[in-house]
């Protein structure tokens, strides 16, 4: 799965507390989550998302979606925000 339009955002929401709280608000445009996270981490995002209506995008790795977000540590969920 890409990871271009993380790498291309202008604004991003990177973990599940932050990514609750920017899907709530109804920022979000989409919400990527990484396949090889914990389920308990991520069930709830991806509960609230589909309530939402935000899409989901599913990647691979933790490790690349942090990379793709610009941090050194695995991400499980990150949000690109609306401008």
């Amino acid at each position: 799965m890409s990871y271009e339009k993380v790498t291309q955002a202008n604004r991003l929401s990177i973990g599940t507390k932050q990514t609750l709280k920017v899907v709530e608000r109804g920022s979000a445009t989409e919400v990527y989550v990484a396949k090889d996270a914990d389920p308990k981490v991520t069930a709830k995002v991806i509960v609230l998302c589909k309530d939402m209506n935000v899409n989901i995008i599913y990647v691979d790795s933790m490790k690349q979606l942090g990379k793709a977000c610009g941090i050194e540590v695995g991400a499980a969920v990150a949000a690109v925000i609306n401008d």
